[in-house]
This record gives structure tokens, sequence and C-alpha cells, in this order.
């Protein structure tokens, strides 16, 4: 088998949510935290397991993962967008910042007389986790398809004041990372940050081995390591199964929008003969000689001139 793409979430998962890997994982998420939240180490709440599949499907595409602050993460790798993209984002950080406090749930068949407050606030003499242990959780969206319409590929969403752009301390527990890869151009002369070998990387990981591995990106350790990883990486048969027919399905979505860049742009230059034989229609001309410049048949002539 041919080395593995890592776009698809089978390999993502393995490569980046693997014990074994963690340095992997947090170098990629550096590159994209700022450099004042930059984190020294990682622990997966959700390492790789074959036990993921459910039905021949890999039910858990996700890894979650913690830092040393208690900062919570959902990184995901998806290859293909839907109308409600972002409101999926939004259920995913929420359902990770709610599930630190589940046990309110109990409130429900707690004696009427103990209000919330109060029973929050026996748990913390208790030592265990209230509002204020709740922490920050991101979610990061590695994306090979274009979600917001415009040529920047990175960016973060975060709670902020719509008018002054002010945060709040108490406000700063929901940031959401975009990355799309499709619209990154660089060139491997010109990439400069750590992000963008690691953005470069995923786009072109199934080009290269570790052997040849440009040094662009082969200066960066965790990504050598990365490509030595897809390089050795084993599918069992069930494995193998789930990602042929994602890489199929990643195959004939790349054909689709292919033909339908194509189909646009024979039908732009349609309109565009169109509009130039309606011009020359109202200056008199003949329409074989419309038909000869434009290269529409003369029967379409006919029927503009009608």
């Amino acid at each position: 088998m041919s080395k593995v793409n890592p776009k698809i979430d089978l390999v993502f998962k393995k490569l980046f949510g693997s014990e074994e890997n963690k340095d992997i994982l947090l170098s990629l998420i550096n590159a994209i935290l700022p450099l004042h939240q930059q984190i020294s180490e990682i622990s997966l709440k959700n390492p790789y397991n074959v036990s993921d599949y459910a039905e021949g499907k890999l039910s858990i595409l996700d890894i979650k993962a913690q830092d040393e602050k208690g900062v919570l993460y959902d990184i995901e790798m998806q290859i293909r967008g839907s109308g409600f993209y972002g409101k999926r984002t939004l259920f995913y950080w929420a359902k990770m910042f709610g599930s630190q406090l589940d046990y309110i749930n109990d409130f429900a068949t707690a004696n009427e007389q103990i209000t919330e407050l109060e029973k929050l606030a026996d748990l913390e003499k208790q030592g265990k986790l209230g509002y204020s242990g709740l922490k920050k959780c991101i979610v990061i969206s590695l994306m090979d398809f274009n979600f917001f319409n415009d040529e920047k590929y990175n960016r973060c969403f975060m709670l902020k004041d719509g008018e002054t752009n002010e945060t709040h301390k108490d406000l700063d527990y929901l940031d959401l990372y975009f990355i799309e890869l499709k619209k990154f151009k660089g060139k491997l002369q010109t990439v400069k940050t750590t992000l963008e070998r690691w953005i470069t990387f995923l786009n072109t990981a199934h080009r290269y081995t570790k052997d040849n591995l440009p040094q662009e990106l082969a200066e960066i350790k965790e990504i050598r390591k990365a490509s030595l990883q897809l390089d050795i990486m084993f599918l069992d048969e069930r494995e193998k199964r789930y990602y042929e027919s994602q890489q199929k399905f990643l195959l004939d979505e790349n054909s689709r929008l292919k033909e339908v860049v194509e189909k646009a742009g024979i039908e732009a230059e349609i309109r565009k003969q169109i509009e130039i034989a309606k011009n020359a229609i109202s200056e008199g001309f003949d329409d074989k000689i419309i038909s000869k410049l434009t290269g529409l048949p003369i029967e379409q002539v006919h029927e503009l001139r009608k």
C-alpha cells in the first residue's frame, strides 16, 4: 500500500492522536496557538484505539486533549464541508465545556431547600469541581474545504465586545480555530512559520518519504517524525477498508469540484460570446460573420437575433 494521506481522518487521528506521537500533536497545536498561549505538555483524553470503530465506521473522529494548565482541546480533520459546519463546531465546544459540570444534573433530585450555589460551594469545599474550576475549551478545525468567502486560511474566533473588541478574563473560555488547508498557496521555498510548514506537510505528505522530505519541512523535528510514522503506518483490514472508502470519496469530490470549475469556465466563456454576438447584431453584422467571430452555432445567432 502506498504512503497514506494524513488528511483522511483515520490516518490523522492515528498519527496525531496516539500516545507515542504526543510530541507531534503538541507541535501542531503550538503552531496554531498565539505565542502567549504556547504549551509545554499535552495529555490525550481519547487516544486512538481500534475500538473507535462501530459497524465498519470510525465513530470517534476528533482528538481530545488537555494541557498542563487544564485547558481542553478538541482537534479534528475534516475533508468535507456541510451547511451546518459552524453549528457543529459550536456544539463540539459547548459539549466539551458543559461536560466539565455533568454532575450538576443531580440537582433535579436534590432537596429543593438546597440552592445550586450552596451545593456548588459545598462541592468546592470538598475539593470537587464547581464553576470556578471550569477550564477554557479550544476547538481546532483543520479543513480540506473552503468555509469562509475570502483568501484568509487561518483565523480564530473568541468572545469579544461587539463594538470595542474588548475581552474579559471571566469570558475567555472559548477559542475556535479554523485552518483552511486548500487556501494556503505558499511554496516550499517561501514557508516561514511552523504552521505554514505543517499545512504544507499535510497538503503534500503523500508525495514524500522520510528520505526525500524537503529541507524546508525536515528542519522541524516533529514533521520529520510524522513523515516517518506515515512511512511505517500499518492499517489492518478493517482500517484499510475505511481508509480506502474515504480516499475514494476524496478523489470523487476533487473530480466533481474540478468539473464544476471547468463547467463554470465554459459557461462564462459562452456568456461572453453571447454578449459579443448581441452587440454585433445591434451593429448590423451578418449572422455568418457573427458565428465565425464568436464560435457560436449560426442557429444560436439566429435565435439571438429574434
